[in-house]
């Protein structure tokens, strides 16, 4: 074939998909449909006569690049029309090509929907008569884990979601040039979540808690000991149960043997009490789990997570791998490469394979992270994208460069960072800065500088915890350690709190306040300055871009700014309580309540339209849990000089100074509110 001159689609032009009855390409199909249809107002033609464009597999004389998934876009000249042939080496390359020209030529962001960026309505378009050949991906299995996923479950009324919910996030996945997921944590198998995933064309993978995709053991066998070396043919009737139900499928399988409850196995077997012997059984079960698999599947795709305790015991020289299974190192959750800090536990220890390492490896990269302590969860990565460009490129660098599952979250919060992550996996580099100016570009139309900067100086405001590059912190921070802080005081407990060391350290308990007060106040003043600045730039942007910025940035940055404030309130609360200020400590726990209580109007501003109750679920930063536990506090500082008939305070400090002398009990005794009697004392008092 030749290449010809330029060609013009319009809204006529007609299509001739050459591969039907193939389900993922079908899907993909509709999405092609959906997106003519959005930038030409009509439903697109489908014919099988005088075409305009030929969706079909390769042929010899193509020339199509010879890699899975590989595809090509050829012009090709008939008679007096120009033919655009969309050709794929496989299904996934079929996928791939329709979405190249859903991109580049129909217009369409591949964060469209998460983004409310529909495509320009144009007719015709001209394109050149140039013709395309697809890259190879730096990374051959590559997706997401759409992992701590609440704010899907909790998106709509339907549980578990359905299709309405996933689809969109799929969809997004392969745009961005994926081909795997993990579509949920523990969802109900009866959900849809599995097999439109499959059904989209993309490889499923599992969690490392659950190898094979299996059934967890206490669920299926409740009341029973999850011993390996009690029960081995009830472990392996699920192994062999997970296999049978998806042996058809694209499977990347997860060989790996863990406790119940994502912990290591011993602390329910506890006779497995040196690293010889948990080495030794979590070897020869992971054998067992090939072995199985190889029975029922010609040439598996294996994975074995090399996740906490497994790392460390494989690098001691106690786990041996099966030839060709890739081996996933993980990073800390803040997007470093070493162990993960458990509790008050941080070893950083290297989680990278060794030079000598042989085999396949790959990564499992955290943008978005759970962890009860300082992590973001509804807020996007703290530290910056160089530290991911940094800590991915190095992986590659020594060979872990065949997998990489990427933590995805709840999809919505983390749209820039999962570009970041697709522009690595594709392409094994990138220059942030440039990948920042190219996100921007497709998102506005204006201010691009000032909302590039915004997005740098995010990171910057960014609480620093610790002494590593990565010690940033999520709004987790202002949540967790703040229910921690309440719950040790109210329960009158003395000492320090050792839930608080990994970040205060282990000193008395009001000097770990004192610890957390000082770094809340330090960053205040910069998220004030960044929320100003993107207030002022939403007021240069046309309405849809203003609302798509509060959206992906603003409603972040109050979160942060919130939780900021609410940390130091609570934390100068207690101070004053020290000193047995309660009206003060009173006045400052009820700024606490209305700081937090910000951060959830926020995200009820952004929980409007297409997004409404994307954020009822929030049960993980739990901001409704830390107003609560803040409106506790209050009462009980109230009750300290308040009680018993909340009017002391009133009479003592705001009552006029005749009345005190003169009034009448019976007329005089209604108590204020904690709001109202919190602002009336401060009036007075600060």
């Amino acid at each position: 074939m030749k290449p010809c001159e330029p060609m013009i689609i319009t809204s006529e032009s007609g299509y001739n998909l050459q591969v039907g009855g193939n389900v993922p390409i079908a899907h993909a199909w509709r999405m092609i449909a959906r997106d003519h249809k959005q930038v030409f107002g009509r439903e697109p033609l489908q014919t099988e006569e005088e075409a305009s464009i030929m969706i079909r597999y390769a042929q010899e004389e193509d020339g199509c690049p010879q890699w899975p998934e590989g595809y090509c876009l050829r012009f090709v000249a008939d008679g007096k029309r120009t033919v655009l042939h969309i050709i794929g080496r496989d299904e996934l390359g079929i996928i791939y090509g329709l979405l190249h020209y859903s991109r580049f030529v129909l217009g369409v962001e591949p964060f469209w929907f998460w983004a409310e960026l529909p495509p320009t309505r144009r007719d015709p378009i001209v394109l050149p008569g140039q013709d395309y050949d697809s890259i190879p991906p730096k990374v051959r299995y590559r997706g997401w884990f759409v992992n701590d996923e609440v704010c899907l479950i909790g998106w709509k009324d339907d549980y578990p979601p359905t299709e309405q919910v996933w689809e969109p996030v799929f969809e997004a996945l392969l745009r961005c040039g994926g081909n795997m997921v993990i579509p949920g944590t523990d969802l109900p198998r009866t959900g849809i979540h599995h097999k439109l995933a499959a059904d989209m064309g993309l490889w499923i993978t599992h969690h490392h808690a659950e190898p094979l995709g299996a059934e967890m053991f206490l669920r299926a066998f409740p009341g029973k000991q999850a011993s390996y070396k009690e029960h081995p043919e009830l472990f392996e009737q699920l192994w062999r149960e997970a296999i049978e139900r998806q042996k058809g499928e694209k499977i990347v399988w997860v060989l790996s043997f863990r406790g119940q409850g994502d912990k290591p196995f011993w602390e329910n077997d506890p006779s497995f009490n040196t690293p010889e012997k948990r080495g030794q059984l979590i070897s020869y079960v992971v054998r067992k789990q090939y072995s199985m698999i190889c029975e029922c599947v010609e040439q598996p795709v294996c994975s074995m997570a090399m996740y906490g305790e497994i790392a460390e015991l494989y690098k001691q020289g106690h786990i041996e791998v099966p030839e060709g299974v890739i081996k996933i190192w993980a990073d800390n959750g803040y997007g470093k490469m070493v162990s993960r800090r458990h509790g008050n536990l941080n070893h950083r220890v290297p989680a990278l394979p060794e030079v000598e390492d042989e085999g396949k490896n790959g990564v499992y990269y955290h943008v978005t992270f759970h962890d009860l302590q300082a992590s973001n969860h509804l807020t996007q990565f703290p530290s910056s994208a160089e530290l991911i460009v940094d800590e991915l490129t190095t992986a590659f660098a020594v060979g872990a460069d065949e997998y990489l599952l990427v933590n995805s979250g709840n999809i919505l919060p983390h749209l820039y960072t999962l570009d970041l992550a697709a522009n690595l996996w594709t392409y094994g580099n990138t220059d942030a800065g440039q990948q920042l100016a190219d996100f921007i570009g497709r998102l506005y139309s204006r201010q691009h500088q000032e909302i590039s900067r915004l997005y740098q100086d995010y990171s910057r405001c960014s609480i620093v915890y610790g002494p590593h590059k990565d010690d940033r912190a999520g709004e987790e921070f202002y949540h967790h350690p703040a229910r921690q802080i309440m719950g040790f005081w109210l329960q009158g407990k003395e000492g320090y709190d050792e839930r608080l060391c990994w970040a205060a350290g282990e000193k008395p308990f009001a000097e770990q306040v004192r610890w957390f007060k000082e770094k809340a106040e330090s960053a205040i003043l910069g998220w004030v300055e960044l929320q100003e600045r993107c207030l002022q730039t939403m007021k240069q942007l046309p309405e849809d871009e203003c609302r798509r910025l509060y959206n992906q940035l603003l409603v972040q940055i109050e979160v942060h700014l919130s939780g900021c404030r609410g940390l130091a309130n609570i934390c100068n609360a207690y101070g004053l309580f020290l000193e047995g200020d309660y009206p003060r400590a009173f006045i400052q726990a009820s700024h606490a309540v209305w700081s937090y209580q910000k951060g959830k109007e926020a995200l009820s501003l952004a929980g409007t339209g297409r997004w409404e109750h994307f954020y009822r679920a929030d049960w993980l930063t739990n901001l409704d849990n830390t107003i609560s536990h803040a409106d506790t506090v209050r009462r009980f500082l109230r009750i300290q000089g308040d009680s018993p008939d909340m009017f002391l305070w009133y009479k003592q400090y705001i009552m006029p100074e005749t009345e005190k002398h003169i009034y009448l009990e019976n007329t005089h005794r209604k108590p204020l509110s904690d709001d109202e009697l919190a602002h009336c004392l401060e009036k007075v008092l600060c």
